[in-house]
């Protein structure tokens, strides 16, 4: 296989690349580096999405390779992006999955603009480039070279860049399965929600998300008279409201470990320095939880479900004493989680007969969903690609404490696994921040990564 690529430098990285074979991984990530500048350029701010103007860039950008691919929308302008290249069927597709919506942003809070892929400093800033625009990037060179090589496959490998991600699953993964479950079934899926953390410019560890916390949003309301703000009363809504968040805020479900967390917790004590590892093998010990509370709350969040009062509400004058106040929990719950139950024991820690807990409508969507297998071919592809690129660090299965669309795929059988470009802590901080950035060297690696995964699950033996 000889592939090579004739790329226009960086500073004017939006012109088009003429592209033959050749395997030299600067081409690749060169080339990565154009896609994914021409998609943060592409505003999909989700509300309102519009991503089917990314959707239409992909899709001519395979044209332009002689790779049909589909655009299927669930409204208009909410358009997902699905292209398959064919295998001989000896086994079932592997899916290549990322979302091309972005949060929105507070342009006046960033130091570049946002949406103009700014390169500088060894990195390409702009909203999506981290969450998710990267991973699309990513698959979609992938999926480019396995075009171009001709590439034997045993499985069919499908391309899928989809709507809807940023809180709004019924216009992307939601609609595709309900209504195109067929053209994206598969028996692997490699997605965003992995952890691949740099420290001192290495690679410390490849977190490969195995499985998530659910979000099971509740609601805190306190009923009580109205009356005159002058004259202080017993049964003060926001003062009993504020009591239970009170409560609720400093309590927390015990810890439960589960198959995924157990291995990581095993996996980083074994190359994490002696103090640290003290810590990850004596999880049981109440005063390692209450240390890892206040110094790693990441961690802390792997261990349990975790409850998080996000937003309060009560009152309209400053001299009128509502009748009503609410608050909003953040629950991210541990897959197995009885929410009932959770309910019920969170009534008798606030102890009050003024206050109810309640589900609420909206964070419902996202299934609970057994987690994928760390046994499977897929998961002990993504170990061999680890110890082909990043030689020297480990390979760890870790349970994602926010929400993908992997977990809409596992409900339905799929095992799907979480990925990531390589991060520092301060990478990880941007997403979804101001000035969100990647690394253009760990993008490039990245790709040498997913690539070595997907040629080693789905290549012709």
């Amino acid at each position: 296989m000889k592939l090579k690529c004739f790329v226009v430098v960086l500073a004017v990285i939006s012109q088009t690349a003429v592209c033959q074979s050749t395997t030299d991984p600067a081409a690749w990530r060169d080339e990565t580096v154009q896609i994914l500048s021409e998609l943060v350029k592409i505003d999909t701010s989700n509300p309102p999405g519009n991503e089917t103007r990314a959707a239409e860039y992909l899709k001519g950008l395979f044209a332009k390779e002689g790779i049909e691919s589909e655009i299927v929308e669930s409204a208009p302008g909410r358009g997902s992006l699905i292209a398959r290249l064919k295998g001989n069927g000896k086994k079932r597709p592997l899916l290549l999955m990322g979302h091309i919506d972005v949060v929105g942003v507070e342009r006046d809070k960033w130091t570049v603009d946002p949406f103009a892929a700014v390169i500088k400093d060894g990195y390409l800033y702009g909203r999506g480039s981290s969450d998710d625009k990267g991973m699309v990037a990513a698959n979609a060179e992938v999926f480019l070279q396995l075009h171009r090589a001709k590439t034997p496959l045993d499985r069919d490998v499908i391309f899928l860049a989809e709507a809807g991600e940023e809180g709004t699953t019924e216009f992307g993964i939601d609609f595709l399965v309900e209504k195109h479950w067929e053209k994206i079934d598969s028996e692997y899926a490699l997605n965003e929600g992995g952890d691949f953390v740099l420290q001192n410019g290495k690679l410390l560890y490849a977190g490969v998300s195995s499985t998530e916390k659910v979000p099971r949003g509740l609601r805190v309301v306190t009923h009580g008279s109205s009356g005159h703000g002058s004259m202080p009363r017993l049964d003060n809504a926001v003062t009993h409201l504020g009591a239970a968040v009170g409560k609720i805020g400093n309590w927390q479900p015990p810890m439960r470990l589960n198959e995924t967390t157990r291995a990581f917790f095993a996996g980083l004590a074994k190359i994490s320095p002696p103090e640290e590892a003290r810590l990850y093998t004596r999880l049981s010990d109440p005063a390692v939880q209450e240390k890892l509370r206040a110094t790693n709350i990441r961690l802390n969040s792997m261990l349990r479900t975790s409850i998080v009062p996000t937003i309060i509400r009560g009152g309209f004058r400053e001299n009128v004493i509502p009748a009503e106040a609410e608050a909003t929990l953040d629950v991210r719950a541990l897959p197995d989680e009885n929410i009932e139950q959770l309910i019920s024991t969170l009534g008798k820690l606030v102890n009050d007969p003024e206050v109810t807990i309640e589900r609420r409508g909206a964070g419902q969507r996202r299934p609970a969903a057994p987690p994928s297998r760390l046994d499977s071919e897929m998961f002990h592809a993504l170990e061999r690609s680890q110890q082909k690129v990043f030689p020297g660090s480990a390979t760890l299965p870790v349970m994602q404490t926010g929400a993908t669309d992997s977990a809409q795929l596992r409900a339905k059988g799929v095992q799907a696994y979480g990925i990531s470009i390589p991060k520092t802590d301060e990478d990880t901080r941007r997403v979804h921040g101001n000035d969100e950035r990647t690394s253009i060297e760990g993008l490039g690696k990245f790709v040498e990564y997913l690539w070595a995964a997907v040629i080693d699950v789905a290549g012709g033996k």
